[in-house]
């Protein structure tokens, strides 16, 4: 996991091509201006998801894991508090994973809480499961998934 400022994102450059033009995206585009919903960067490689709804509760959401892609969770609005475990520390899985989705659920709880700030960035890897969108607030936030395979 790594959180920074979305003026740092250039740094994501240097792990694969995907990351490459995750970070143009990023550069090239008003991301705030974009609509909710699924934006294509590069096909299923890469591609971007928009959310403008209230935060959730702890209660109400679990721990997630993805095998295929790395996130890019972009906070524009609202403050946001997302979780974190290693995954290999997971022992409660709520279900199996499922590849269309890229995604397992666990009911484990997090070992360490982020503040998220409008302007910055977290980024999840395969290893790190994640608790996102805990907020009092209204949560304005992109997700870029990144393929690593």
């Amino acid at each position: 996991m790594i959180l920074d400022s979305l003026k740092n994102a250039a740094d994501c450059r240097r792990w694969n091509g995907n990351f490459q033009k995750a970070v143009d995206f990023i550069e090239k585009t008003n991301l705030q201006e974009l609509s909710v919903g699924r934006h294509p960067i590069d096909g299923d490689e890469i591609f971007a998801l928009v959310f403008k709804e209230h935060g959730r509760s702890k209660g109400e959401v679990k721990l997630e894991a993805h095998r295929r892609y790395a996130d890019i969770q972009i906070v524009f609005k609202g403050v946001e508090q997302m979780g974190w475990k290693p995954l290999d520390s997971c022992i409660a899985p709520a279900g199996e994973h499922d590849p269309i989705k890229d995604l397992r659920l666990f009911d484990d709880q997090p070992d360490t809480w982020v503040t998220v700030y409008p302007g910055q960035f977290v980024l999840f890897f395969p290893e790190d499961a994640h608790l996102p969108m805990i907020s009092e607030d209204d949560l304005h936030k992109m997700v870029i998934k990144v393929a690593l395979e």
